[in-house]
């Protein structure tokens, strides 16, 4: 039984209840030699023997194939760049970022989704993680779940995509039924699409508006694409994310100023923030914090335009929530 943090890019599965036919073992063979067509699923006969290694050499191993990663994405900027200023621009209009993939790879989406409402203080229905058998796939093995392009359709159906909402399919070798049918289902319905996959000529890439195809090669584990297809895919998602919210004003500089106080630690950081992008002294800091009901932005365009809490909330809103042009605002 295939692992489930592999489970995205594995053959279709047969219940053990199903009888063996012809035609099953046919389709079978047939995905047995689409595979192994994938360099994500490639043999490496040179670590046939790693098993037999000291494990400090497994780890230089690993360590090796792992810097190879950046370089791989890196040849993918461009068309990075490109997915997010069209996001950017969908989001704007209100739209919403859904990721959908099977195992790992869905796993990585609902990550990164999950992260965004206290990083930049989102509405937990503003970025959404989809994965091939619901919330019980991130930590057990949905049998059949991504081999089911209509298990994507009815769970996207669940949110009422609209035109203004932007779907990325996330899959190390690119075939994964779930994750190509949401794509191909967004797109008919005129929604933004972003294929992201670790294999040149995907299915994937080939059925969204943007394709984005991070070929890393073949695994250590021969076929464990929760390894390097796995890195490249959370590098690429923390772009994807990170410079559409950059791109949203949901930062200024480099300072996380939508950032959700919800914890102890999370407060002392949005002080912090407040410091180092006004200079202010504690009590200053303190008491803007107070009159914006905590809202780091908000507290930072007081200090820094001299405006009232109820002012910086209007120039914020009337700027779409830029502070530079809500700043710019308080000195025209």
């Amino acid at each position: 039984m295939t692992s489930s943090a592999d489970a995205a890019d594995a053959p279709a599965h047969t219940s053990p209840s199903a009888p063996t036919s012809s035609s099953s073992s046919s389709g079978h063979r047939d995905v047995r030699a689409e595979l192994e067509g994938l360099t994500t699923e490639a043999f490496r006969p040179e670590h046939a023997d790693i098993d037999r290694l000291p494990t400090l050499d497994i780890a230089r191993l690993m360590n090796g194939e792992d810097a190879t990663v950046p370089t791989a994405v890196a040849a993918q900027l461009p068309s990075i760049a490109a997915a997010i200023d069209a996001i950017a621009e969908r989001m704007a209009k209100g739209g919403r970022l859904v990721y959908a993939g099977a195992g790992t790879a869905g796993r990585l989406g609902v990550l990164d989704a999950s992260e965004c409402p206290p990083t930049f203080n989102t509405d937990p229905a503003e970025v959404v993680g989809l994965i091939a058998g619901g919330p019980p796939a991130m930590t057990t093995s949905v049998e059949g779940a991504e081999d089911s392009a209509e298990l994507a359709v009815e769970d996207l159906s669940a949110l009422d995509m609209t035109a203004d909402d932007v779907v990325v399919g996330v899959s190390a070798s690119g075939r994964t039924p779930y994750a190509i049918g949401a794509v191909e289902h967004a797109r008919a319905l005129g929604a933004l699409t972003v294929g992201l996959s670790c294999n040149a000529g995907s299915a994937l890439a080939a059925a969204a508006d943007h394709g984005i195809e991070v070929v890393v090669g073949p695994e250590l584990l021969t076929g464990s694409t929760r390894l390097k297809a796995g890195t490249a895919q959370k590098l690429v998602l923390n772009m994807l994310s990170t410079i559409t919210m950059i791109r949203l004003g949901k930062t200024y500089g480099n300072l996380m100023v939508d950032v959700r106080a919800s914890n102890e630690k999370l407060r002392a950081r949005s002080r912090r923030i407040v410091a180092l992008a006004t200079g202010a002294s504690d009590e200053e800091i303190e008491t803007a914090l107070s009159a914006t009901d905590g809202e780091v932005k908000n507290a930072i365009l007081t200090i820094l335009g001299g405006v009232d809490a109820p002012t910086a909330a209007h120039l914020l809103k009337q700027a779409n929530g830029h502070l530079r042009t809500a700043l710019a605002a308080t000195h025209g």
